[in-house]
């Protein structure tokens, strides 16, 4: 994957079939720190101790229509590229959560993408599921819920492409807002 964007949206969409209610995400991305840090929170499913050893390998996967899973592989190998590592806490009936730490500066990290779009994509795949989306940077942070959202627009439809694309523009708007002052 060519953007740390697109495996954020691989794990979500991971999230969303065990059956997660809440899915939280964090980023935060700090030059003083030269660190790419994105932490990823379900309340689904969550893994077994041996689903949990495996989850890595690219020849496991969950999945019956092929053979490899090379989602968590992947973004493991992208954040050991960049001296960074990815971290994987499950329990079954409890929930996962997933670590990943990149060395930001590092000439081998993929740029962050369009998070803007990949957090409207990721709520538009949403059923009876709650999103918060933290992004902290060097000058603050600012934080998107789908329940705030939807309690905002107080009955109307959160999927209607005039919210989604506001969503959009409103990540897109704050990024740029904190990676500037």
């Amino acid at each position: 994957m060519k953007e740390i964007s697109m495996h954020i949206l691989d794990i979500v969409m991971n999230s969303v079939k065990a059956k997660s209610t809440l899915i939280e995400i964090e980023v935060e991305d700090s030059v003083k720190k030269n660190c790419l840090n994105i932490i990823i929170k379900d309340n689904g499913i969550g893994m077994s101790e041996e689903m949990l050893k495996k989850v890595t390998n690219p020849f496991f996967t969950t999945r019956t229509t092929r053979k490899v899973g090379l989602g968590l592989p992947m973004l493991k190998e992208s954040c050991e590229r960049c001296n960074g590592k990815l971290t994987i806490d499950s329990q079954l009936g409890a929930g996962t959560m997933l670590k990943c730490f990149f060395e930001r500066n590092n000439i081998d990290r993929a740029p962050m993408g369009n998070m803007g779009e990949t957090i409207m994509t990721i709520i538009n795949s949403l059923h009876d599921c709650e999103l918060i989306y933290t992004h902290y940077t060097d000058c603050g942070m600012f934080s998107l819920s789908t329940e705030e959202i939807k309690n905002i627009l107080d009955g109307g439809d959160i999927l209607d492409s005039s919210v989604l694309l506001w969503i959009k523009e409103y990540i897109n708007e704050n990024i740029r807002e904190l990676s500037i002052n």
